[in-house]
């Protein structure tokens, strides 16, 4: 298709695009490996935060999919790279335990932190866990969101995912939150340069037409918006951000690529 003509190289969402829950989207394994056999440079990037990279890793080739850990960009693992640019920091964690072992190496403090990370933890949010680091806040902690996704598709249906808990903190504190994942654009950039690619080589392919669509074009890529996962028809048409193209699903992507 001439939308992807000058595209060398594409990144993949995970959790809506490939699967949901424990079972892969159907034909999406097929067009992994059809686009990987083609020699087309991919990166796998994901905003979840509820596994470490070693469990992501075993999650996707259990499902069938090919893919080497070092194909895959996780915001937690950004995260990861980013504390450690930081002198010896203090860290509140909260994050799932599986993800906490990729943290381990981190000063931790639940009263005294520099660095407050906020990652999924699913129902241990509470009031009391919420006024604590909004008192951690106002005593000048600073706020690490993993990411800032609005809502989820899990094999139940759509859940609400922690950006509610993100903007009341940044409301009550005063405090803004560092966004690492998705749509990011150090978050893209850390993909693109992975690739050794320019944006304007580079597609994105997610069911998020906010952080997957909208925030790849903010960063110079094309956005291609999938029909699966949390993608409703209402809410896509409602947005002001228009996908560079739309596809049933990623069993689609191969034809569109002209493979």
């Amino acid at each position: 298709m001439n939308t992807l003509s000058s595209i060398k190289g594409i990144l993949f969402d995970l959790d809506g695009v490939l699967y949901i829950g424990p079972h892969a989207i159907d034909g999406a394994v097929e067009a992994v490996e059809k686009i990987l056999a083609s020699g087309i440079p991919c990166r796998f990037i994901t905003n979840t935060s509820t596994l470490s990279l070693v469990s992501l890793q075993q999650k996707i080739n259990a499902l069938g999919f090919p893919i080497s850990a070092n194909a895959i960009i996780s915001a937690p693992q950004a995260t990861l790279l980013y504390l450690k640019r930081q002198h010896n920091p203090v860290c509140r964690l909260l994050l799932a335990d599986d993800v906490k072992e990729d943290f381990k190496a981190f000063r931790q403090s639940n009263t005294e932190a520099d660095y407050i990370v906020i990652g999924d933890i699913g129902d241990t949010w509470s009031y009391q866990l919420l006024n604590e680091v909004f008192n951690g806040l106002m005593h000048g902690a600073k706020l690490i969101a993993i990411h800032k996704n609005r809502f989820w598709q899990t094999e139940h249906g759509l859940q609400m995912d922690i950006g509610g808990f993100i903007e009341g903190l940044e409301y009550a504190s005063g405090v803004k939150a560092m966004i690492i994942g998705k749509p990011s654009p150090d978050f893209f950039k850390i993909a693109l340069d992975d690739l050794g690619l320019k944006p304007n080589e580079v597609a994105i392919i997610g069911d998020d037409i906010d952080a997957d669509v909208g925030g790849g074009q903010q960063a110079g890529l094309k956005g291609i918006l999938v029909k699966t996962g949390k993608y409703r028809l209402h809410y896509a048409e409602a947005s002001r951000i228009k996908p560079d193209l739309l596809i049933n699903s990623i069993a689609d992507l191969p034809i569109a690529l002209g493979l």
